[in-house]
């Protein structure tokens, strides 16, 4: 990753004008996929939807929901093919854990998705868990953020209650690679 491109990126809260910008780099809703779009639309509704910018415009977006057992679950990470490498998925991943308002943020990807496995891995998020049957043979591994990398803003709040800003930016020095918890035993691999 280069940190000079990594540094000029900013995550900020969705709004609706970021709708057109959102489809047109989820490769899904691009496709003509309306159910996306309607998806992508509800979660700028809702607040949902955070994205990643620099000066040549929106890079990327992640969506962090509070549908899952009531802790934070990171719905989406997309990033637009050519602002990939340059460190929007990891600054993403780090607004969804300083924004968190739950003890337990998860996420999930397919086990055919090295790409996302490996960046989780490397931001130090830990195998939570397989599930079989989401996706017609292509597993689903669940990934627990570690409770260190979290902020205490949690402490003694119900769930969804929130502190502050949602969504606030991050400095590049915040990246750091972290150790690559193990996956034996996972049909991926490492």
């Amino acid at each position: 990753m280069n940190i000079e491109m990594s540094s000029r990126i900013r995550v900020r809260a969705a709004d609706a004008t970021d709708l057109p910008a959102l489809v047109a780099i989820d490769a899904i809703a691009a496709a003509g996929d309306e159910v996306r779009a309607r998806s992508i639309r509800r979660w700028l509704d809702q607040g949902s939807v955070s994205v990643a910018e620099d000066p040549s415009g929106i890079l990327g977006y992640g969506v962090l929901e509070y549908t899952f057992f009531e802790q934070g679950f990171v719905t989406m990470v997309t990033v637009s093919p050519g602002a990939r490498r340059r460190g929007v998925g990891a600054r993403l991943l780090q607004a969804v854990e300083a924004s968190c308002s739950t003890p337990k943020p998860f996420t999930s990807t397919n086990v055919s998705n090295h790409p996302m496995q490996l960046l989780l891995q490397q931001l130090g998020w830990h195998p939570a868990g397989l599930v079989h049957g989401l996706d017609e043979a292509d597993p689903e591994l669940f990934y627990l953020c570690p409770p260190e990398r979290l902020r205490p803003r949690w402490i003694g709040l119900g769930p969804h209650r929130r502190v502050g800003p949602r969504t606030g930016e991050l400095p590049a020095s915040r990246w750091s690679p972290r150790r690559t918890p193990t996956t034996e035993g996972w049909p991926c691999g490492s």
